[in-house]
């Protein structure tokens, strides 16, 4: 096969469908670009459920004299010096548990104090005796938590356990639904894009079957006379994959290194390594997704 040839045929192919091979470079482009941000946000929030869940206590509340009324469970009153002992000797006797740390009513006046301001009328109005008394577990597996929940519910002098992972399950679950919907989009503009090739490929064969008619004449097989349609697809995927990886660095660059970076300090963004590490994927994707819908199309439009 001559290689001269073969460029010349895509060279030509480009020209006569200029506006459709535009339309398919950037239709590729979008898809491949929302793919690879899809990836990185799945990454993103991967990295950040490892960083916040290492970080997340379980809290046991004990009960306090003025819980009695309104938790049932603490209808015996106050948990006594004794039921303490007895929950911090059975929590440092499990296997799951990696460190236990005792709050008291006293820190924890002061950690509300420093959460709402001092001057806030709803701060102004609790007293140290109002709040309650816990233990913050540090767990070795964070996924754990229902073995201290099932084990410390129901003793006397507990108010409550509370998983604090729960608190990061609605910003997870919003990441997660953002990541679907990237990929619904996705999906869509490669649809778009593969009946965008498809219809490349016919135009472009109605358009030269006089020459494609005057080879199989000649003798010439099936794939000298497509590879000519193929490579142009893929010629117009690769330059569309090219430009969803310059879509995904400048966004890494400009919007996460340059701008979230420096607004959001409480989350670690992944770093380039990661972008990287998509980027020959995408281009793979670009290559040899419109390579074969041109090649499938070819055996219902090239007929001669």
């Amino acid at each position: 096969m001559r290689a001269q040839f073969v460029l010349s045929e895509i060279g030509v192919g480009l020209r006569r469908n200029l506006t459709m091979t535009f339309a398919v470079i950037v239709s590729v482009a979008l898809s491949l670009a929302l793919f690879g941000g899809s990836l990185l946000m799945r990454e993103q929030v991967s990295t950040m459920k490892g960083f916040w869940y290492d970080k997340v206590n379980v809290s046991i509340y004990l009960c306090n004299k003025t819980d009695a009324q309104s938790f049932p469970a603490c209808a015996k009153g106050a948990a006594t010096e004794d039921q303490k002992k007895e929950i911090r000797a059975d929590l440092e006797k499990m296997a799951v548990v990696q460190k236990v740390q005792f709050e008291t009513s006293d820190e924890a006046y002061k950690h509300y104090k420093e959460q709402f301001g001092k001057d806030s009328p709803i701060a102004a109005s609790v007293t140290p005796d109002q709040m309650q008394e816990s233990f913050r577990i540090k767990l070795k597996d964070p996924t754990k938590f229902q073995v201290i929940s099932t084990a410390f519910s129901e003793r006397p002098g507990v108010q409550m356990v509370q998983d604090q992972k729960n608190v990061l399950s609605d910003l997870f679950n919003l990441l997660n639904g953002m990541n679907f919907a990237a990929l619904g989009v996705m999906g869509l503009m490669l649809v778009v894009a593969l009946m965008l090739i498809v219809n490349t490929v016919r135009v472009s064969a109605f358009s030269r079957r006089r020459e494609t008619g005057i080879m199989r004449l000649v003798g010439a097989s099936s794939f000298y006379i497509q590879i000519p349609f193929v490579m142009e697809a893929a010629f117009a995927g690769l330059l569309g994959a090219g430009l969803a990886c310059v879509l995904l660095v400048g966004g890494q660059y400009f919007l996460v290194n340059n701008w979230l970076v420096n607004h959001i300090d409480v989350i670690t963004f992944i770093g380039w390594d990661a972008v990287l590490a998509k980027l020959p994927l995408v281009l793979a994707m670009g290559l040899l997704m419109p390579a074969l819908a041109a090649f499938a199309a070819l055996r219902k439009y090239l007929k001669v």
